[in-house]
């Protein structure tokens, strides 16, 4: 029976951690997983507020998620994925790190209910219906009309949402963000946007 890591070495550096997954997976880490410092200072700014429920809509391989409750493990970390293939990679880097306080959904984000949730990170999964270059796998259905639709749903997700709550995006333009929320941080070519619901 193989030893669950309980100490550090994992969280070291983005290559050790990516040595959780499979080649395949590790292949795609630099342009679809979080990198490590990115996912530090996200959970730290979604950490920051009441209310200890946090979703990361479009979850890959969980990366984000085991990452952030390793560091913040007062926190629960919820991460929805579409993909049965990338769940299953997520599952078997949460067992090998021990991490207790993260949880994996297999469903589309649009069938969950919001009020379940408290603070969100978003990693723009959904420009793969616009954006082609390096694709996670070709098993699901993209196009720019699900794209729309995909965008009306996590606008109206937020919309829905009390002052107060917390957003972390990645590699997201101003307009995929409803207007009720406030960039807190500005930072020049920096990827990652931090925002709070007025």
């Amino acid at each position: 029976m193989t030893k669950p890591i309980t100490d550090n070495d994992k969280f070291a550096s983005d290559a050790a951690f990516d040595s959780l997954y499979s080649l395949r997976a590790q292949q795609l880490s630099a342009i679809h997983w979080t990198p490590l410092q990115t996912v530090k200072k996200a959970a730290l700014h979604l950490t920051g507020g009441s209310g200890k429920r946090i979703l990361d809509i479009g979850s890959g391989v969980g990366k984000f998620c085991i990452i952030a409750a390793h560091y913040f493990p007062d926190y629960e970390f919820y991460g929805v994925e579409q993909r049965k293939a990338l769940i299953d990679e997520a599952i078997i880097a949460q067992n090998a790190t021990g991490i207790s306080n993260a949880t994996f959904i297999h469903d589309n984000f649009t069938t969950l209910d919001p009020d379940e949730y408290d603070h969100f990170y978003f990693y723009n999964s959904f420009s793969e219906n616009i954006y082609h270059y390096k694709p996670i796998d070709n098993l699901v259905n993209s196009s720019p009309e699900i794209y729309q639709d995909y965008l009306q749903h996590f606008h109206q997700l937020l919309e829905a949402k009390p002052s107060g709550t917390r957003l972390a995006t990645f590699h997201c333009q101003q307009n995929e963000v409803p207007p009720g929320y406030k960039r807190i941080q500005h930072i020049t070519g920096e990827d990652l946007k931090l925002w709070i619901k007025q």
